[in-house]
């Protein structure tokens, strides 16, 4: 079972990426999922997650109104207006259900890619 996250990259601040996040091995169809971020010395944190339908969506306040996560049958993560604080390895992660009480809790999530390195330079 595996999660393979790709699209990052080093962009200008104001600029936009794409991430993506494909399965293999499983079908995660029917699971939450979402992405997460660490950026250098600091603590992985909740980036968004998308429930298994599609119609559950949740955001960090730090990234609302800028990326966008959506699904079909792989996981993607449209980020736009990125700032240099948007630096980080990004991380696709999954688990069976999506619970709005711990949506943002890692040790929820079961399943993990390998990260992406967004890089945005000022």
């Amino acid at each position: 079972v595996q999660l393979q996250a790709s699209g990052g990259g080093l962009v200008q601040a104001g600029g936009s990426l794409r991430l993506s996040c494909a399965a293999s091995g499983r079908t995660f169809s029917s699971y939450g999922m979402g992405w997460f971020r660490q950026a250098p010395g600091k603590e992985r944190e909740f980036v968004a997650a998308i429930n298994w339908s599609g119609r559950t969506i949740y955001y960090a306040d730090s990234v609302k109104g800028r990326f966008t996560i959506s699904r079909d049958d792989s996981l993607y993560l449209q980020m736009n207006s990125l700032a240099p604080e948007d630096t980080a390895v990004y991380y696709c992660a999954a688990r069976p259900a999506l619970n709005y009480l711990d949506y943002q809790n890692l040790h929820r999530y079961d399943y993990w890619g390998q990260g992406t390195l967004v890089t945005v330079s000022s």
